[in-house]
């Protein structure tokens, strides 16, 4: 079991490092601390988290909004990481941020929520607060951050479904330390 499991890590080690071939996704050279989530204007799904309460745990933003397509295509594969990996320490927190005036109002995340069947919490950033403190740019964009609260890899965009997944399996196989 395990030299099955450094097999698995392994394999997904180059998986990461293959992924920054691509112009959308990449391991970080310049691994970071993730920001807070700032500004926040509305929780759903969950009470308030914190950075700082997540460590020790992998987690995956998803920074979206629930008119973008690519982030409506995203779902399924967001969706099944948050129902495989959760019991093994996997916490992902959709940041809603809004690209169009209507998408602001609570309620019409509330129903987009239901409509598209998402269980894990969503934060509400309505003021691009914590958007702008990842610097992030795109629709829908994943952050990947390590056990220790770092940014370790990012993929904007959607593909490579199978490399952030592995990703997320090496991160989850990783010894705190």
């Amino acid at each position: 079991m395990l030299s099955r499991l450094k097999a698995l890590t392994a394999v997904a080690a180059f998986a990461i490092t293959a992924a920054g071939t691509g112009a959308h996704a990449e391991p970080l050279k310049n691994i970071r601390p993730a920001p807070e989530f700032t500004g926040i204007e509305k929780w759903l799904n969950s009470e308030p988290l914190t950075m700082q309460q997540l460590r020790g745990k992998v987690v995956l933003v998803d920074f979206w909004t629930y008119t973008c397509i690519n982030c409506i295509h995203t779902l399924p594969y967001v969706k099944s990481w948050h129902q495989k990996y959760k019991d093994q320490g996997l916490v992902v927190v959709g940041v809603h941020t809004p690209e169009y005036p209507f998408e602001r109002n609570t309620d019409n995340v509330k129903t987009a929520i239901k409509r598209f069947d998402i269980g894990f919490p969503v934060a509400q950033d309505n003021r691009y607060a914590t958007w702008s403190a990842y610097s992030n740019q795109y629709w829908p964009g994943f952050y990947l951050i390590n056990k220790k609260g770092q940014i370790v890899y990012t993929h904007f965009g959607e593909g490579r479904y199978a490399e952030t997944e592995a990703a997320i399996q090496a991160l989850l196989a990783q010894k705190e330390s």
